[in-house]
């Protein structure tokens, strides 16, 4: 498998070049030359294998032909979820009516993104050892990747890594999980400014040429293929385990910068019988206001009890792009220069209708996710964190057919939101064990302007 950015540029790479560049050199996202299918005998398979088996062959297509070969990439996957607390990986749980909870928060940050990050962190330790190579990680988080980047690159011999999050606008058990972290290869800036001021700022890093090559940039949060691949597994799964693929599925999905349910597209690619895609949106509702109308036009971020969702630039979304404009790269790169330009671009009114054959979008704002919260403590005696709450809320406006199973992606554990759970239901979620000190644990982070100069200067001043 060879990869292709979607701008058009840059091609026939690798997975083991794409997942150390994260962001092509043309600015734009990797994606798969061509989507591999897989048969039906293999959802029978996926109904009751091992997460770590369905991973491995899921991923593998997209693997094959780089340095990696299936033994090794089979010994990372197992070694990567065996630090997950349940033995399922990803449980699903049934709330009845149709509607599950696939819960991927049993990682060790509490939240969706290890399930991705604590694979991809074992394979760039795999490909910088065998290129003798040590790189520098730069990302930004609105939460929650932040915390599983650094857990997954911590204290790893050939990972510098640097995150940036908007200052004052994670959850104090989001910040605390990324600033307590005591490891001298891991780097935090608070940025005065929004989480899409922080991935601009990573991105115009990206893009300074002499910087990105002087200090072996690489990425990964989401704009990295290699988070989008291992996150495709559980929707495979999932829909194997309740329809054995041969059943539709839907699935909601609280979505900010799209990485997560683009996953769920590349699944469907892959001949998984997906039926519809919920986007669930809080205030920051960019993305629903997109299928209302097919123009994708920028406003002011706003707070919410959803931290992680609050983003007005969806970089995943371009992977979704490239395809609604035929794997165009040129007409994709028109289009988000117009983006960045005009704070806004159209699709075609067939773009948009060949959009919304499988995709609905839901506005849940802050009052009704804490209704939300409430109405499934009340109903189902599940406590749910607030992002969760924003796919259930949307998966109950947008749902079209009763009869298919949804599955609402539950994406972070609840004590990582205590205030907004607690002032729903009236309950405070208790950490782990292994967290509960984590609010007397000493930060160390360093608080810099909104200024692509002084985010250079200091990376720079750090690594000497």
């Amino acid at each position: 498998m060879n990869y292709v950015s979607t701008r058009g540029v840059d091609h026939g790479l690798d997975f083991g070049a794409i997942l150390l560049a994260g962001l092509a050199r043309d600015g734009g996202l990797f994606v798969p030359e061509s989507w591999p299918v897989l048969d039906l005998r293999a959802f029978e398979r996926f109904a009751g294998g091992t997460y770590a088996d369905v991973a491995l062959e899921v991923m593998w297509p997209y693997v094959d032909g780089s340095s990696f070969d299936s033994d090794e990439l089979g010994s990372i996957v197992a070694d990567a979820y065996s630090t997950f607390d349940d033995p399922d990986v990803v449980p699903l749980r049934d709330l009845g009516d149709g509607l599950y909870l696939a819960e991927l928060f049993h990682g060790p940050t509490l939240a969706f993104k290890d399930i991705a990050l604590q694979l991809v962190g074992r394979l760039f330790d795999a490909e910088l050892a065998r290129r003798g190579q040590r790189v520098t990680i730069v990302g930004a988080t609105s939460g929650d990747t932040g915390s599983a980047a650094i857990e997954a690159c911590r204290d790893r011999e050939a990972i510098d890594i640097f995150i940036l999050h908007p200052e004052g606008r994670v959850s104090d058990v989001q910040r605390r999980q990324m600033t307590t972290v005591d490891a001298p290869n891991v780097h935090n800036i608070a940025i005065a400014g929004t989480f899409d001021d922080c991935q601009d700022l990573v991105k115009a890093l990206f893009a300074d040429t002499d910087f990105r090559d002087r200090r072996n940039l690489s990425a990964v949060n989401s704009i990295n293929w290699a988070r989008v691949m291992a996150q495709i597994v559980y929707y495979v799964r999932c829909a194997a385990q309740l329809g054995g693929g041969t059943q539709p599925v839907s699935f909601a999905v609280p979505t900010g910068n799209f990485g997560n349910v683009f996953a769920g597209y590349a699944a469907q690619r892959m001949g998984t019988p997906i039926s519809q895609f919920i986007i669930g949106s809080n205030r920051n509702d960019i993305l629903t206001r997109f299928l209302e109308s097919g123009t994708m036009a920028m406003a002011g971020v706003k707070p919410t009890l959803s931290p992680a969702m609050d983003i007005q630039v969806s970089s995943n979304f371009e992977r979704l792009l490239f395809e609604l404009c035929n794997r165009d790269g040129a007409r994709v790169a028109e289009l988000m220069t117009e983006f960045r330009g005009e704070r806004q671009f159209s699709v075609t009114a067939d773009q948009l209708a060949l959009l919304r054959e499988h995709w609905d979008g839901a506005c849940i704002d802050d009052d009704q996710t804490k209704k939300v919260i409430a109405a499934t403590y009340e109903h189902y005696r599940v406590i749910v964190d607030p992002h969760t709450a924003v796919g259930l809320g949307a998966a109950q406006a947008r749902r079209r057919d009763d009869g298919v199973p949804v599955v609402c992606l539950a994406t972070a554990q609840p004590a990582k939101f205590p205030d907004a759970v607690e002032a729903a239901i009236g309950v405070r979620p208790a950490l782990p064990d292994r967290l509960r000190n984590l609010l007397e644990r000493d930060e160390r982070f360093d608080s810099l302007p909104n200024d692509l100069a002084a985010v250079r200067d200091h990376i720079e001043g750090v690594l000497g």
